[in-house]
């Protein structure tokens, strides 16, 4: 890999937001942050944008905001950590002002605030109209520059995590250009985003597979919650590959959804997304087509409300402020992740876990608009405090292995063949038969190779299939047309510890309570 690679200090594994600024938070405290591309790069973050939620404005709360969050969580989040965060929510704000973010403000001054799907006040704070997610990458970027404390590995791949025999981390196995190294360490940071890229229609980037989810899997780490993947409703639907996002934000100033004959698909726009996703999912499926018709309330003032989504569609050759805007239904964002605690630990000594690859009780079963990029904001800080407060109980440096793990990224020429299995079978309505169906066809692929051999991809494919078929019941964003009740809120865990055969083992239901 060329130069000789840092050893003994915290390592970061992912450059979005949430994995830039716990690097940030734990300045001056040396650390390595490893990222697939350039910064910026292969980022969720980058491509946000709706904004960050927070109760900003004097006819807002903390407590409202946590409450809008419970109840679009349909059971599944809990309430301490949602009413801690929405705590932290302004100051999170304030210190992205203090690194440079520039939020939308009105002309007094005063932030601007928008509305969002199932926010019951204005408090959500836009950079750029609807380029939230560039803007705070970028102050963050520019933060992460100025710190000598923090080293950046670029087009580095984490590809596993080395634990003692006592399972506590002790490396990671990292490869650039292909040639694997280990960098010693005994506390890792996952923060790598979600898996968007299994499906077929996506706002994520494409290679966003869940790579932090294998990785903790690998290392034995508890996954909580996997089959709630959120479905975003309005994805720009022209073809491209990921899908342009139509933001929420665009509904929240008064634009509807539309059938081809133009008319309205539901009473309520700004209904919560699992709402809003089977309805439109429904239209499609039955051979129809949907539209955003934001003609008479934005009209001309379009691209000066949302240039990104603008700059979209007339690459597309449509022009919103004549044309309706088709849309569909793609995944989007993760409510499940690794299992961690107020402090961000996992179930591995030494692994942390922040963003989208966690799970942290926030989001539930639906995660509330703009929520995920604050939950990235505020876990970031708290993460940071709680590696800074290892550095004086840390263990002896272990020795190294006796040769390297075998590892596979990407299935060898099956990536498109699994997004469409996931797409049909673990999709916005799901049923046992196809369930099943996806379950043993990717075990079989597991079983044939072993599943330390198993790619990547494959491996995360196969646990959210697996966690979608256990849950028999319909919650929030996880919808079972043979399960059309809710059952009593648990949680559902899955871990590698006991081999393929435990995976697919019946498990306990665990109350969310």
């Amino acid at each position: 890999m060329g130069a000789a690679l840092p050893q003994d200090r915290p390592v970061i594994v992912g450059g979005g937001l949430a994995g830039l600024l716990t690097a940030v938070h734990l300045a001056p405290l040396p650390c390595v942050v490893l990222t697939t591309g350039g910064l910026a790069e292969h980022t969720s973050s980058v491509l946000a944008q709706g904004g960050i939620a927070a109760a900003l404005d004097p006819g807002d709360s903390p407590l409202l905001h946590a409450l809008d969050t419970l109840h679009a969580g349909a059971g599944l989040s809990d309430p301490s950590t949602a009413e801690r965060i929405t705590a932290a929510a302004p100051a999170a704000v304030e210190h992205l002002t203090a690194l440079g973010a520039r939020f939308d403000r009105r002309p007094d001054g005063v932030l601007a605030l928008g509305l969002e799907a199932a926010h019951s006040r204005h408090r959500v704070a836009h950079a750029g109209g609807d380029a939230t997610g560039h803007e705070v990458l970028r102050a963050a970027i520019a933060a992460v520059r100025a710190m000598p404390s923090i080293t950046v590995l670029e087009r580095t791949r984490a590809l596993r995590l080395i634990t003692d025999d006592d399972g506590r981390v002790a490396g990671v196995v990292v490869a650039a250009d292909g040639v694997p190294d280990v960098i010693r360490t005994d506390r890792v940071v996952l923060a790598t985003g979600g898996a968007g890229g299994l499906f077929r229609h996506t706002t994520n980037p494409t290679g966003s597979r869940g790579q932090g989810l294998s990785l903790a899997a690998r290392a034995g780490a508890e996954l909580r919650d996997l089959e709630m993947v959120q479905f975003h409703p309005t994805a720009l639907d022209v073809g491209l590959d990921p899908m342009p996002l139509v933001s929420e934000a665009v509904r929240g100033e008064g634009a509807r959804l539309v059938d081809a004959a133009g008319d309205r698909l539901l009473g309520d726009d700004l209904a919560p997304r699992d709402v809003v996703s089977r309805a439109v999912f429904v239209e499609i499926r039955r051979g129809g087509r949907v539209f955003l018709d934001a003609r008479e309330v934005l009209g001309a003032g379009f691209a000066a409300h949302f240039p990104t989504v603008a700059a979209a569609c007339r690459a597309a050759g449509i022009d919103p402020t004549r044309d309706p805007v088709p849309v569909r239904p793609a995944a989007h964002y993760l409510m499940g992740g690794v299992s961690v605690d107020g402090r961000g630990r996992t179930t591995v000594p030494g692994l942390w876990a922040v963003g989208e690859v966690a799970s942290t009780g926030l989001h539930g079963a639906n995660r509330l608009a703009s929520n995920s990029l604050l939950e990235a904001a505020v876990c970031a800080r708290w993460v940071a405090a709680d590696l800074a407060g290892q550095e004086g109980r840390r263990r002896p440096r272990p020795g190294g292995p006796s040769h390297l793990p075998r590892w596979a990224a990407v299935p060898a020429g099956g990536a498109e063949e699994l997004r469409t299995l996931m797409s049909e079978t673990v999709g916005v309505l799901r049923d046992g038969a196809a369930l099943t169906r996806a379950v043993d066809r990717l075990a079989a692929t597991v079983a044939r190779t072993g599943p330390d051999a198993t790619d990547d991809a494959t491996l995360v494919a196969l646990l959210l299939a697996t966690s979608a078929l256990r849950r028999e019941e319909s919650r929030g964003a996880h919808t079972r047309t043979d399960f059309p009740e809710a059952a009593e809120p648990h949680h559902l865990t899955l871990t590698l510890e006991d081999g393929l055969g435990g995976l697919l083992a019946p498990a306990p239901r665990r109350s969310a309570s």
